[in-house]
């Protein structure tokens, strides 16, 4: 169980979300299977932080 203020784990599982799924779309820009843009990142941070908060901080 997390322990903490919510709102706290929120944005750093945010903007966590958010540089690993830079990260992600960059690599899949260098293989060519994706185009590096703003969308795609976005995107790729929506599914992170869900996957995230529903895997990890609901509990």
């Amino acid at each position: 169980m997390t322990s903490g203020d919510i709102r706290v784990l929120l944005v750093l599982d945010i903007i966590l979300s958010a540089i690993y799924a830079t990260i992600v779309v960059w690599g899949l820009e260098l293989v060519d299977m994706a185009a590096f843009t703003l969308e795609n990142v976005a995107i790729g941070t929506v599914i992170i932080a869900t996957l995230t908060y529903i895997l990890i901080l609901r509990q």
